[in-house]
């Protein structure tokens, strides 16, 4: 039976980087993604590259029915996911109070909910198969506080201590579940999130979603926990434990506040 790859987010941005890289290295996929366009075009372009089999679903994981129809349909066809990639995220950037309800429950449906559900019901198949591997992307906003950004740092920061606690409990499984925390990087997110991307783009911080995907996945074939790419995304994330809280929340605002609307 042939095992699969299953890359939520896989139409841009590091879930198709992602995608490109496991097809490259063998990996047959199933790709996740809302636009039916680009998967059918990523999908062909991906499998007549590498020579897997690529497979692709349509799922907004923001509206639960949707996802318990994707679940469903999954179970049913007795697929062997053998790696889940959870990368559809979403992002809101502004002053939270004057954020549109509709969008920020969109994010915490795809940022927490869709993902912990996904890592339940595919992770219960895994154990059952007696091994899988599990990758949830977080961010570098999970070390600490966002002000202007608040709810998708908190959501980021929710998917890093989630993998870790999961890493634990499904080690006697067999199971292997690692955290990707990348820094700023070139995709589709900054538009979407309504940040001023330009004032980012072509900075030494910015890494691109081909570099980030390289290095998780030879991070995965080693098993680490938390997959932090570029060394200066690393100090970055160590640097939170060296300032006091409210040092820490008056310069992360200060940092972010310039590239949202605000």
């Amino acid at each position: 039976m042939p095992s699969y790859a299953l890359i939520t987010g896989a139409s841009s941005g590091i879930g198709l980087a992602l995608a490109e890289a496991l097809a490259r290295r063998g990996r047959n996929l199933i790709l996740v993604a809302r636009r039916r366009d680009a998967l059918e075009s990523i999908a062909c372009e991906l499998a007549q590259r590498f020579g897997v089999e690529v497979l692709f679903r349509l799922c907004d994981l923001s509206e639960p029915l949707q996802l318990s129809g994707l679940l469903h349909e999954l179970e049913q066809s007795q697929l062997h996911i053998e790696l889940l990639v959870n990368s559809a995220g979403l992002g809101c950037a502004g002053p939270f109070l004057e954020q549109d309800w509709g969008r920020e429950r969109e994010q915490l449906e795809v940022n927490v909910l869709a993902l912990t559900r996904l890592c339940q019901d595919i992770g219960q198949r895994m154990a059952e198969q007696g091994g899988g591997q599990i990758l949830n992307v977080a961010s570098l906003a999970a070390f600490q506080p966002g002000p202007w950004m608040s709810s998708y740092y908190a959501s980021k920061a929710y998917v890093l201590h989630f993998s870790e606690g999961l890493r634990e409990e499904l080690r006697e499984h067999g199971v292997r579940v690692s955290v990707l925390c990348p820094g700023p990087t070139r995709s589709a997110f900054f538009r979407t999130a309504q940040m001023d991307a330009a004032r980012l783009d072509g900075g030494k911080w910015m890494m691109s979603a081909e570099e980030v995907a390289l290095i998780t996945v030879r991070a995965l074939a080693k098993n680490h926990a938390i997959i932090l790419p570029g060394w200066r995304n690393r100090l970055l994330a160590m640097a939170p434990r060296l300032a006091p809280r409210w040092l820490l929340r008056k310069l992360c605002g200060r940092l972010i506040r310039p590239y949202t609307r605000a």
